[in-house]
């Protein structure tokens, strides 16, 4: 697979887009059809590991003309709902149909040719008729490090830096975090920045995911944190901090099924062993299990091919998995 590449965008030319139903009907795709190199795990053909040279194809930012829109799936539509952010990563919708935006890129502070800087803030936008348009657009929450996942459980208000999970106190309502934040859990930084997180139904747990430090752990030194390219469980608190799951190389959206209520993840695989492998992928994440990286993908394919070392571990889990996109 290519590499990754966040690359600067300009704020003029970044905005969020309301997509919603319309009367058109939806139609399904066919079923029992997959694409090359996507599907579940038992219906997924591999490609040889350097079958292919990896490439990179970084796109270029052009913003949408004026009266122009996405165009969207039959039975849905899209429109502006806000612009002017810089590099809006995340969202997530409060109680009272408040919606946060997190506006955040990685920091290259050893690269002098990666001079981007985050805006390490989160904005709040309140559209209180519902006509899809904000009536209110304020700061909520600055002075963050390289923010991600946001979470509201009870009265605490918690997000997701690259070094750590702090907690803020939240009253229903409020448009802007005016008390003083609670670290509650440290995180390594440095490599994948993203963390996200959600809770659980009932509110007593938190789960926390947490990207690798590297492509394949080519210095080895995940086993000195194995925390790393996994999802951690933590009481709200931050106590009883533990690994639910790991080698998982950047876990990243994370969801419940509402009928199982087993936890889901998608997540980002290796690079640079073609370009179309390694398929990212959708898994169920079951507690206890470890999913092969750095030594392995989809079960026991070998996943450090000319590292100096290459041994492959006997427990490993084949994730259900839907490649979720293929960069060429």
């Amino acid at each position: 697979m290519s590499l990754r590449h966040l690359f600067p965008m300009s704020l003029a030319t970044i905005a969020m887009f309301i997509l919603s139903c319309a009367t058109t009907p939806h139609t399904d795709a066919p079923t029992g059809q997959y694409v090359a190199g996507t599907g579940p795990i038992d219906k997924l053909q591999l490609p040889a590991p350097f079958a292919t040279p990896s490439a990179r194809n970084t796109s270029k930012v052009i913003g949408w003309p004026k009266g122009r829109m996405p165009k969207a799936a039959p039975g849905f539509e899209v429109s502006l709902f806000a612009d002017n952010l810089d590099n809006p990563r995340s969202t997530y919708v409060l109680p009272n149909g408040d919606i946060l935006v997190v506006e955040a890129t990685r920091e290259w502070p050893d690269r002098p040719d990666r001079p981007e800087k985050s805006a390490n803030r989160i904005t709040l936008f309140r559209d209180t008729n519902k006509d899809g348009k904000p009536d209110l657009r304020e700061t909520f929450l600055t002075g963050l490090n390289m923010p991600h996942g946001m979470l509201l459980v009870g009265n605490w208000f918690y997000v997701g830096n690259t070094n750590g999970v702090v907690r803020y106190p939240y009253r229903s309502g409020q448009t802007k975090i005016d008390g003083k934040g609670e670290k509650i859990l440290d995180l390594p930084a440095g490599g994948h920045y993203t963390r996200n997180l959600i809770a659980d139904a009932a509110g007593k747990k938190i789960y926390v995911a947490i990207g690798s430090a590297s492509n394949i752990d080519e210095d080895n030194q995940w086993e000195k944190d194995q925390r790393r390219a996994g999802i951690v469980e933590m009481n709200p608190d931050g106590s009883g901090t533990r690994i639910f799951a790991n080698g998982l190389r950047n876990p990243v959206g994370m969801d419940w099924e509402p009928e199982t209520n087993v936890l889901w993840t998608v997540v980002n695989e290796r690079d640079l062993l073609g370009d179309d492998l390694v398929p990212d992928y959708l898994t169920s994440v079951r507690e206890g299990t470890f999913y092969g990286w750095p030594f392995s993908y989809f079960g026991q394919n070998e996943g450090r091919i000319g590292s100096l070392y290459s041994a492959t571990p006997t427990k490993t889990a084949n994730p259900i998995s839907v490649k979720l996109f293929s960069q060429a």
